[in-house]
């Protein structure tokens, strides 16, 4: 279990002890150097081990703090410890008399056990040389872009750095130079294998912190540089699936509800990672997207699949596509944060077009008023090949009921809700009129709800059953409810193959937040996707990397 821990198990339970009742000295070690050196536990050099000794601790307790501490350099004070998974507020509560912390550089509030280890400790404030980019290298005073590369080589070579020291085996090191970058940089050391999951994919790798063990609340948190892109995403291996199923070719087309994806949420590249490897993992090349709270949300999609910043985004094997978007000019649906828009993405290359899109006006209603709202649905019309094939994108509501349900009440499958919204009768002359038509989105409630009586009466189809969930959370990721569907008209059941998919993997990232944590799923909705037998004349691609002029490309529908 270690070496000698001291006396911390001794300590007293009253603090003002210390004091013989002339001060008071607070419980997150504000004692004086010796008397905290003799009685507390030092989190911030203690090892799992000594970390175990504590009331309620076990390894995998002593793992987490570990592996939180080496990703925030060190807790700045006792209180941080109730972040790490496994404490919390109520442990930390029976442990906060018996710990302390301290910096590299203040060994005299050490514990007994622990400050042997001081001259093997990096404190984490600045660049981790065994993960750094050479842009990050360069950032460093004194680091030029030669010698940057040769870090890397070395790296690649040798494996990562063990210590600091082990700088001077690089080509154009020196100790002269080694003592000038020493306090801007810090090793980081692997730990062994093990198992992660992420959305629903089991992998081996070696581990890392996990990424719901950051903290985004903590005002004193000071996340390593780069924040968790130290920690790496996995995305599901996968090959494209192919385009031809039963020796004909097919289209797949989606919806995804983005939940409240402002511009600043588009710009997070955990977010753009996931919608856009999710396109080219799944061989999306028509998506209708929900609850977009800035217009301009779907064109951070856009630049990145066709300029590919991202790591995963560029190394995809396969053609991209040339891909282009559309937002409604008003608001089309409710959002948590107000009113949200709907829009389509598409990929050009692959032979489809957009001619036309219109708001269909007032075709949601308040279904406890009977009022009309200021919500409609938006229709596209797109050419697929010489095929024509028209949606509508449906946002009904954003509120639902607790985690646990599948958001219905009753026999006729109402959904649970105070208010709700329902299809206007206003709807019925597009769905008489349109002989071959989608309906696709997030409709807030299951297939069988009375709110899509309409949809029924018209003979259109559910292709996702209310049995099969479509939301998603880390808690959650099987899901709770069914809310969002692919409805198809009788005529386009001729060209539906048969398959209908919820995409479950590779919904997270450790960019994301995830209320108090990092690792978060890019939306509480997974993406649909429906095979038609469409056939697609794909076009000439531009090379990978070339940037495409898009002010040329779109037409006055796209943006």
């Amino acid at each position: 279990m270690g070496g000698s821990l001291g006396c911390h198990r001794s300590i007293p339970r009253d603090p003002t002890d210390f004091s013989s009742g002339k001060r008071k000295y607070s419980a997150v070690c504000n004692f004086s150097h010796i008397m905290v050196n003799q009685e507390r536990l030092n989190i911030n050099t203690a090892t799992e081990e000594e970390l175990m000794t504590l009331p309620g601790v076990n390894r995998l307790v002593a793992q987490n703090i570990v592996e939180y501490r080496d990703c925030i350099g060190g807790f700045k004070k006792v209180e941080d410890l109730a972040l790490v998974s496994g404490v919390g507020a109520t442990k930390l509560e029976a442990i906060k008399l018996e710990i302390c912390v301290s910096s590299r550089t203040s060994s005299s509030q050490h514990s007994p056990s622990s400050i042997r280890k001081d001259f093997d400790y990096q404190s984490c404030n600045g660049i981790n040389i065994n993960t750094a980019t050479p842009a990050q290298l360069m950032s460093i005073k004194g680091i030029t872009e030669k010698i940057a590369k040769n870090i890397i080589a070395f790296r690649t070579e040798s494996g990562p750095f063990k210590t600091i020291e082990d700088l001077v085996r690089v080509d154009n090191i020196n100790s002269s130079l080694l003592d000038k970058i020493r306090s801007q940089v810090y090793v980081q050391r692997s730990r062994a294998a093990s198992t992660n999951t992420n959305g629903g994919l089991t992998y081996t790798t070696k581990s890392h912190p996990s990424p719901t063990s950051f903290s985004l609340k903590s005002d004193d948190l000071e996340l390593p540089p780069g924040g968790p892109t130290q920690i790496p995403s996995f995305r599901p291996k996968v090959e494209p699936p192919s385009r031809v199923r039963e020796g004909k070719p097919l289209v797949r087309v989606a919806t995804w509800s983005l939940q409240a994806c402002s511009s600043d949420k588009a710009n997070n590249p955990g977010v753009r990672e996931v919608v856009c490897m999710t396109l080219l993992e799944n061989d999306i090349k028509l998506l209708a997207v929900q609850d977009l709270l800035d217009r301009d949300a779907l064109d951070k999609f856009c630049v990145e699949l066709n300029q590919a910043s991202l790591p995963s985004v560029r190394q995809w094997k396969s053609p991209r596509g040339l891909w282009k978007c559309v937002v409604s000019d008003r608001a089309t649906g409710p959002s948590s944060k107000g009113r949200s828009f709907c829009g389509f993405m598409w990929d050009s290359s692959s032979g489809i077009d957009l001619k036309e899109a219109t708001i269909l006006e007032s075709a949601v209603v308040n279904g406890n008023s009977g009022n009309h709202g200021q919500l409609g649905l938006y229709k596209a019309l797109f050419t697929v090949g010489s095929y024509e094939l028209k949606l509508v994108n449906v946002h009904m509501q954003t509120t639902h009921a607790e985690n646990g349900t599948n958001g219905t009440n009753g026999k006729n499958g109402h959904c649970d809700e105070n208010k709700h919204h329902r299809l206007s009768p206003g709807i019925l002359e597009t769905l008489k009129a349109e002989k071959e038509l989608v309906v696709l989105g997030d409709f807030g409630c299951p297939p069988q709800a009375s709110e899509l009586d309409i949809l029924r009466k018209e003979k259109f189809c559910p292709l996702v059953a209310s049995s099969q969930y479509t939301n998603i959370s880390t808690r959650s990721p099987q899901g709770t409810r069914s809310l969002d569907n692919i409805w198809i008209s009788k005529a386009l059941k001729k060209i539906y193959t048969g398959q209908c998919t919820v995409v479950r993997e590779g919904m997270t990232n450790p960019w994301i937040p995830d209320n108090w944590s990092w690792g978060g799923v890019a939306s509480d909705h997974c993406p649909i996707v429906a095979e038609l037998y469409l056939d697609l004349p794909f076009k000439e691609l531009p090379r990978p990397g070339v940037t495409v002029d898009r002010g040329e490309e779109l037409s006055k529908h796209e943006r």
